[in-house]
């Protein structure tokens, strides 16, 4: 695990050096243990590495046998030594024993196509010296970052845009139309960004790169392919594949922990991964809603199977503190309020350990949103007419705020124009009233999910929802926070759901095994209980449950947010009247703004780090 940064442009060897290395020192979180470099007159390649395999041999640049390719990775290949193995037979000499080699001999081997035969998590180039071409690729469900910078005169790349504000060269803007749609996913959108000409490598793709012309194609494709299983062979194809991949996950010359909350996913990886340590985190004080600690149910697992626990609780005032943190290290402005506390999850366990497994794309993978299955007491209005249903609809929505609106404009939509994952923050119509005209656009969240939709057209509509979460959700909010909060801490995270042989077994699960009488996940839960207790197996899905809502209706954090809207350069972008709206509407318990006033909240800290106070934040002296 590492973080990678570099570029190419016409500036000679001796002016990119001291670039190239204060492009890496920005991303030093993500790897503290060394550096190394590749430069010559056409590129730049920057690394920072977290050693975990081949400790004294992995360093980068690595090569092929005559140095004609360089490689710049990040990431892990979990079957590296299977291809190690027989590039051996086919004469490729190799240096070190780590899985980067394997990465650039199997280049000189199958060409491109060395991304099908890759079983990991990677962001990486190759540098061809004889052709002046680049090569990168990203892993087919985007757990690691790729960014990429263009204009006429230079190309940047990296794991993190935050290396790319170093460049001289690099116009940093900010892109007025990445705003809106935030507003309504509490992320940017593939394949934008909030800066102007950086865009993001979408995940199961790859390019070349060659006299400024930069080629991107697909090699990863979601296809469902739902069988007629019956549910035991569904239940002992899910264990086999999924003890096989924690076995690839556990592959490391170092110790290795685990995330662990009180839910199915990351109970199953702890008890099948037989680590030593897990670590969880909850929320102190007085919590109004239920739910919102998971420490104890994590740690009676624990001590069920013999493990040490760790747990940290954290406060408001933890909570208001760290989000500078949080959102320089998100690189763009991110709403997901479980950010908060996973940053402190991974530092947490980056005291103890370099590695963690992790639950991330269980949902996604075997159907856990309750977002996937009609509620059964909203079943039977479901069987009304779509026309009625339809006609109701364009009543609640112009009707005001009140319980149930929300249902019947859903409701009485199709599933194209209605879902658009998991992170619904508001409708084009609200994002419009919030913001100054000249960052509204006619854009539409359903510009965003339609070509997704119309690529899985002909599946019902279950697989359409988790094709789209595939798509967006996942990489875009789940697995970026993960990848950054963790870094950010020099803490490696590893997904073993999120892995190509896992992914072809949950493809393959006939639909009626994937949620079944009102129960998620339910073939995974059948397996899980041949590991797990049965409590564990059932227990319904929390997620990281943030009580962000009941804090600001308290006067010490109502009065920070509102200092924050009421700064003068805020005006640039909001109706300042619109969000003193909803911030009162929601301290007075007149309706529940929590999440609207968070997403907005988290780009305004965000902006202001970024293109007003241009420094890194410091971080509280407890972290």
């Amino acid at each position: 695990m590492c973080g990678i940064a570099g570029f190419i442009d016409k500036l000679p060897k001796a002016e990119k050096e001291p670039i190239a290395h204060m492009m890496a020192d920005r991303i030093a979180h993500r790897g503290p243990d060394g550096d190394g470099f590749f430069i010559d007159d056409k590129i730049a390649m920057g690394f920072r590495r977290l050693s975990i395999i081949d400790l004294e041999g992995g360093n980068q640049p690595l090569y092929n046998e005559d140095e004609s390719l360089v490689i710049n990775f990040n990431g892990e290949i979990y079957n590296y030594k299977e291809i190690k193995a027989e590039l051996i037979k086919a004469g490729h000499v190799f240096k070190t024993n780590s899985d980067t080699e394997v990465i650039v001999h199997a280049y000189e081997e199958y060409g491109t196509d060395v991304v099908d035969h890759l079983r990991g998590m990677f962001g990486f180039v190759i540098w061809d010296r004889n052709k002046g071409q680049l090569f990168g690729a990203r892993d087919p469900f985007g757990i690691k970052p790729f960014y990429y910078y263009t204009t006429p005169e230079l190309f940047i790349y990296g794991s993190e845009i935050k290396s790319f504000i170093v460049h001289p060269n690099f116009k940093k803007e900010l892109n007025k139309e990445a705003l809106k749609t935030y507003l309504m996913y509490q992320y940017s959108v593939p394949e934008d960004t909030f800066f102007k000409n950086v865009h993001k490598l979408n995940p199961g793709h790859c390019f070349t790169y060659k006299d400024g012309e930069m080629k991107i194609r697909q090699y990863f494709r979601i296809d469902y392919r739902n069988n007629n299983d019956d549910l035991d062979t569904c239940v002992d194809k899910i264990n086999s594949i999924m003890k096989d991949s924690i076995e690839h996950h556990k592959i490391a010359d170092v110790e290795v922990g685990a995330f662990l909350s009180s839910g199915v996913d990351s109970s199953y990886i702890v008890a099948n991964a037989n680590v030593d340590k897990a670590f969880t985190v909850g929320f102190a004080g007085n919590i109004t809603a239920p739910g919102f600690n998971e420490i104890g149910d994590a740690k009676g697992l624990c001590d069920i199977l013999g493990m040490k626990h760790q747990q940290k609780d954290i406060t408001p005032e933890m909570f208001f503190d760290i989000l500078p943190t949080v959102q320089y290290h998100s690189d763009e402005p991110h709403a997901n309020l479980s950010a908060v506390p996973l940053f402190f999850l991974a530092n947490m366990a980056s005291k103890e350990v370099k590695v963690v497994l992790s639950g991330e794309g269980a949902d996604e993978l075997f159907g856990g949103y309750y977002e996937y299955e009609t509620p059964k007491e909203y079943e039977r209005y479901m069987k009304l007419p779509f026309g009625f249903r339809n006609m109701m609809k364009n009543i609640a929505v112009k009707m005001p705020k009140m319980k149930g609106r929300h249902f019947l404009i859903r409701a009485g939509s199709k599933l194209e124009d209605s879902y658009i994952g998991q992170a619904f923050i508001m409708n084009n119509e609200e994002a419009d009233l919030l913001l100054k005209p000249e960052y509204r656009s006619s854009k539409k969240y359903q510009d965003v999910t339609r070509p997704i939709f119309e690529e899985i057209k002909d599946k019902p509509d279950l697989l359409k929802k988790m094709y789209l979460d595939m798509h967006l959700w996942l990489p875009y909010d789940i697995l970026l926070k993960a990848d950054k909060m963790t870094m950010a801490n020099s803490l490696e995270l590893r997904v073993p759901f999120l892995d190509r042989e896992v992914f072809k077994v949950s493809e393959e699960i006939p639909l009626q095994y994937i949620i079944h009488n009102y129960i998620t996940k339910y073939a995974f839960r059948k397996a899980a209980n041949k590991t797990i207790p049965e409590e564990w197996a059932k227990r319904k899905k929390l997620g990281f449950l943030v009580p962000f809502k009941d804090w600001i209706k308290e006067d010490r954090w109502y009065a920070q947010v509102k200092e924050t809207f009421e700064k003068e350069w805020v005006e640039e972008f909001f109706n300042k009247d619109e969000l003193m709206h909803l911030l009162e509407e929601h301290k007075s318990g007149r309706w529940n703004n929590g999440r609207k006033i968070y997403t907005i909240y988290a780009f305004l800290i965000w902006y202001e780090i970024y293109f007003i106070k241009n420094q890194v934040p410091e971080r509280p002296a407890y972290v």
